[in-house]
């Protein structure tokens, strides 16, 4: 008896831990009364995907004014949730059942198919070739048309916080994992031939943050020193930019994102400023930045590339790095966040979702740079909007708390989980599918028509068979 509580509670204490490792919003600083758990943008930056304690939301992106909500689900709390570019189709994972991925159908309301996994979900990422389930030490690796395991990744160094991206453009289908807990490698793996490509030497300290570009050519990356951003070349590992972020020490990089053109890098952070960099040649970045902007960093700058033959090489390096082209000062910190750069009403705008439930909107100057202005906010927890005219800042918000951990599975729901992948063999699935329902999939991964995927369109989505018992 003594034996079995000493393993409940070694149960509880490891669930505990992947939980918090999943919720990217609240593993960092949250904002307990909005509710939010989880908030991403999906492939191109179209809409927008929040996970709740009462369900998920997904919301359009195609007007700064109004936010509006495509589609709410209200039946359990949604820890991840990941939408195929425009299409019906998402991938969702509960805080109730946090080895569980299910597939479905949003806009039919009907799941396509389920899988469990041995451990806790700490990412789910999709293309149109390749859905990627991450857990602290694998990956798989399933084809996004039928779901089968096309390979296991196993034994990857342990990764409590499911660090890893998967390029969106499927023609260069790659995926980045750390390759190290102790220093910053990047792992670069080819996941349509389903080998390792090759291994970026990116940081000295563990890494924090990883992002492709639109066309999975290059790879962004920052450490958990969280002061410098290096931006790398896919196909040979070769270093491109290199940029400072701050001065400041054990800063949190919250996330990282290019723009949809390619042309600009976004990066935020648990401090207050979100920082946006200029893709410009390497050697013109800092020429570009105007003199107001660059302060005495700038001014640094210039006295030591006159005199870069009498310093060390360590301080060269620092002041050679590029500075911030633009920035943000939010109206809070310490909050986990997430940041887009597209462009809405064909206009660059700079996207900041929140922990504390609300979707930040601001215009970026690609000619200017300097501080950007907030231009609108939106409520993502379903509250409705703040009155007009109200400034960020307005509504008071509580300090940030921890958010309970899901109770562990009673004694004797392991049953519950008899189809659970052990090692993830293909075809392994948790209940029967019929292998109609995989055409929705199929229909989803093909690139869209001009002006996305028509919904009102049936035949894009083949209904639905249900299996009879």
């Amino acid at each position: 008896m003594q034996n079995f509580a000493k393993n409940v509670d070694v149960l509880t204490q490891g669930l505990k831990a992947g939980i918090s490792g999943l919720m990217n919003l609240t593993n960092q600083g949250a904002d307990p009364t909005s509710g939010v758990f989880f908030v991403t943008f999906n492939q191109d930056c179209t809409s927008l995907a929040v996970g709740t304690k009462t369900g998920y939301r997904l919301f359009s992106l195609s007007s700064v004014d109004n936010l509006e909500q495509i589609y709410e689900n209200d039946t359990e709390d949604i820890c991840i949730v990941e939408r195929l570019f425009s299409s019906s189709l998402v991938a969702v994972v509960s805080l109730a059942s946090p080895r569980k991925l299910k597939v479905c159908h949003f806009k039919k309301g009907t799941e396509i198919c389920n899988y469990s996994y041995s451990n806790t979900i700490l990412a789910v990422k999709l293309n149109r070739a390749r859905l990627v389930v991450c857990l602290e030490e694998n990956l798989y690796i399933h084809n996004i048309r039928d779901m089968k395991v096309l390979h296991t990744i196993r034994d990857t160094p342990p990764n409590p916080l499911g660090l890893c991206s998967l390029s969106s453009n499927s023609d260069n289908c790659f995926l980045a994992y750390p390759g190290s807990n102790t220093i910053g490698e990047v792992q670069i793996f080819d996941a349509v031939n389903m080998h390792a490509k090759t291994m970026i030497p990116a940081h000295d300290s563990p890494l924090a943050a990883l992002a492709f570009s639109p066309s999975g050519a290059r790879v962004a990356t920052a450490s958990e020193k969280g002061t410098v951003i290096r931006v790398f070349e896919v196909q040979d590992g070769a270093k491109l930019y290199e940029f400072r972020r701050g001065v400041k020490r054990c800063v949190s990089i919250a996330s990282l994102a290019f723009s949809t053109d390619c042309a600009f890098l976004c990066c935020s952070s648990n401090t207050e400023t979100v920082h946006v960099f200029k893709l410009e040649q390497p050697h013109q970045v800092l020429r570009q930045v105007p003199e107001e902007a660059q302060g005495w960093m700038g001014i640094l700058s210039k006295a030591v590339s006159a005199s870069a033959n009498y310093l060390p090489s360590q301080v060269t390096d620092v002041f050679n790095q590029g500075r911030a082209f633009a920035s943000v000062h939010l109206p809070f910190q310490g909050l986990r966040n997430v940041c887009a750069i597209t462009a809405i009403q064909k206009v660059l705008r700079l996207l900041v979702a929140s922990a504390d439930g609300f979707l930040y909107v601001y215009n970026l100057d690609c000619a200017e740079g300097g501080d950007l202005s907030l231009l609108k906010q939106h409520r993502l927890d379903g509250r409705g909007e703040p009155a007009e005219g109200a400034p960020a800042s307005a509504e008071p918000r509580p300090a940030p708390s921890p958010v309970p951990a899901a109770a562990p599975p009673a004694p004797g729901s392991v049953s519950s989980y008899a189809g659970i992948l052990k090692g993830c063999s293909p075809g392994t699935m948790s209940g029967t599918v019929d292998s109609e329902k995989f055409h929705e999939m199929a229909a989803a991964t093909e690139s869209p028509p001009k002006g996305g995927f028509r919904f009102e369109d049936d035949g894009e989505f083949p209904p639905v068979t249900q299996k009879t018992e």
